[in-house]
């Protein structure tokens, strides 16, 4: 179980979910929560790493100081025991599960995109013309001065 096999000739790869379970609700009593994290296609030890990336990287989003955090190892998964100041210890177990079934019809393929056109070079623009002496066009006698070219 969990290695690869052959069907009809075929190498057939086998799918496993990644689950997280979980207790919630602390004020009401507890409930247990099963969760499926994502999905991986291959053997059990490449399951089990990936599986692995999730638990390093995982954050219970505990408000409480959390004061000691422990992860063992069990069968196919991990149990992660996290620790508060506060309260009592919460656990997550992270378990590697082979896909047998299901009932969902599978995603569709999707179709290949045509590559976009490039984007037509635009000519570019000739430099500006270099400023005139004495900041360019701005007349020496402002109009409140007299002058009567100005609007």
């Amino acid at each position: 179980m969990g290695g690869l096999r052959r069907l009809g000739g075929c190498v057939v790869v086998p799918t496993w979910g990644l689950l997280l379970e979980r207790n919630i609700g602390e004020h009401r009593g507890m409930t247990w929560s099963v969760g499926v994290m994502g999905h991986v296609e291959g053997t059990r030890e490449e399951a089990l790493a990936a599986l692995r990336e999730r638990v390093d990287g995982f954050d219970p989003g505990l408000f409480r100081t959390v004061r000691r955090r422990v992860v063992y190892r069990e069968g196919d998964g991990f149990l992660v025991v996290v620790e508060v100041r506060f309260g009592w210890p919460r656990h997550y177990r992270f378990q590697a599960v082979e896909v047998v079934s299901d009932s969902a019809p599978p995603p569709p393929v999707p179709e290949p995109r045509p590559e976009p056109e490039p984007a037509p070079v635009r000519p570019r623009r000739a430099p500006a013309p270099a400023p005139k002496e004495w900041d360019a066009e701005v007349p020496e006698k402002p109009a409140w001065l007299g002058r009567d070219d100005l609007p």
